[in-house]
């Protein structure tokens, strides 16, 4: 019997396995787990025993830098949100709301234009950019960018965000072939033909670092499931960053307030009308709440 640390690429079936240094386990987890409602995710980094048949027992779920609901994975460096140019049109407060989630949980947000090859995106790299994010044209058409991103996400551990039709599975399949694959087919990959169940999965790159891939998952699973505290929210928007320690008073919200900083920032340009509104609609919807709903 040994001890390994290592992390788990894929829970499917009550069964996960694990990546280590002497190889991927398969493992069953320990009852323990289920009587404390703790569930392992893809992402996390796990303790396990491994037998001498070569089968693990999964011991302990290591503490977790951040995790999402859904897609249901752990660990992220980043979150790629992708969103076209045109057909569909580019939708301001869905991914200003994503990002902010992003902010909240502590995972970088890598903001992709596809279908340059349609739409110019240089108006929304500026504005994204201007509030300090990583902004990148790419065309999954054309291949156009999509070795630059490639670059962005070595050696980190990066899940994808796009609703419909925005062209996400098409860079996806651009930067890695096996991301496209059916369940079965994934399954057959992952050395395992037995559960056909979708779940998020993580693939090694060849560089370092994990693409997860998260079936069915929309920027609306994000919109339903995750919740920012109205106290937390002003820190989810980096570009208000430099101006919250400025307003007259404590308790500002950034809303209407006389002597807000933020705002006044704003109206000098420093700050994107489109991202204040987004802040304002999610500040509004915040304050309505009750602190019990956001247990």
């Amino acid at each position: 019997m040994s001890l390994l640390e290592g992390r788990l690429l894929q829970g499917i079936g009550g069964f996960y396995y694990v990546e280590t240094a002497e190889g991927v386990f398969e493992c069953k987890a320990r009852g323990i787990f289920r009587k404390k409602g703790e569930t392992p995710l893809a992402g996390d980094l796990v303790s396990i025993t491994v037998g001498d048949d070569g089968k693990g027992v999964l011991e302990a779920i290591l503490p977790r830098k951040n995790h999402l609901i859904r897609p249901p994975v752990a660990n992220l460096d980043c979150l790629v949100m992708v969103t076209a140019t045109k057909d569909p049109e580019p939708n301001l407060p869905v991914l200003d709301k994503m990002i902010a989630i992003a902010e909240h949980k502590g995972i970088e947000p890598i903001l992709v234009f596809n279908k340059s090859d349609l739409a110019s995106p240089e108006a929304l790299l500026q504005l994204y950019r201007t509030a300090g994010f990583t902004a990148l044209s790419v065309s999954a058409e054309t291949g156009e960018g999509v070795e630059e991103l490639r670059r962005g996400l070595c050696g980190k551990i990066a899940a994808f965000s796009g609703n419909s039709g925005v062209g996400k599975s098409s860079i996806l399949n651009r930067l890695d072939e096996r991301l496209g694959l059916e369940t079965a087919e994934i399954s057959t990959v992952l050395g395992r033909g037995k559960h056909t169940t979708r779940s998020s999965v993580l693939y090694a790159q060849p560089g370092g670092g994990y693409f997860v891939d998260t079936p069915g998952f929309s920027s609306l699973d994000m919109e339903r499931l995750e919740w920012i505290h109205k106290d937390d929210l002003p820190y989810c928007f980096r570009d208000f960053t430099p101006y919250i320690g400025a307003c007259k008073f404590t308790s500002c919200r950034h809303l209407k307030e006389a002597g807000c900083a933020v705002l006044q920032a704003a109206n000098e340009g420093k700050i994107a009308p489109s991202r204040l509104q987004t802040y304002r609609s999610m500040m509004e919807e915040a304050m309505s709440r009750k602190d019990w709903e956001l247990r």
